[in-house]
């Protein structure tokens, strides 16, 4: 081996090893918030390092995706620029962080879509293991029914 490429793999040696540290003394709302940090930055794998490697990202009502590989190639399609976070309330609670806000994705046009998230992170061993997350689109209009009244559409 090289000894160029042997310094190479201690230097990774000893940044993988300060990132762990560092990590283990983080509480999980840090964890996250740090790992949002990173997609804000465009860096997903940086984000994924904070998962465990069977991740599972559940957006109910719409998909499930298992696993760190297909959750790169999902942010990676749908991320066309980081998107923006805008975080009105996060509460932890043991294993659980529970955060909602609102989010900007970028989409093909140029122009942003907007939505309202709730996002329930479930970690295991100080790493994102399972998301459970709601998300509706800020501008939707939806319609409900009201007894003894028509359809009605009610915006958001």
């Amino acid at each position: 081996m090289p000894l160029w490429l042997l310094g190479t793999t201690i230097i990774k040696a000893q940044t993988i090893n300060m990132y762990t540290e560092n990590q283990l003394k983080m509480d999980n709302k840090t964890i996250l918030l740090t790992a949002n940090k990173a997609v804000e930055e465009g860096n997903y794998a940086g984000f994924l390092s904070y998962c465990t490697n069977d991740a599972e990202w559940n957006f109910l009502g719409d998909r499930t995706i298992h696993g760190k590989d297909a959750i790169l190639k999902y942010m990676e399609k749908t991320y066309v620029e980081p998107p923006i976070f805008n975080i009105d309330t996060i509460i932890e609670d043991g294993d659980f962080v529970t955060v909602t806000g609102e989010i900007k994705l970028k989409n093909e046009n140029g122009t942003y879509d907007q939505y309202y998230y709730c996002d329930n992170w479930q970690f295991k061993n100080g790493k994102m293991a399972i998301l459970k997350a709601y998300v509706v689109e800020k501008n939707m209009t939806s319609r409900i029914i009201r007894p003894n009244l028509a359809l009605a559409d009610i915006y958001i």
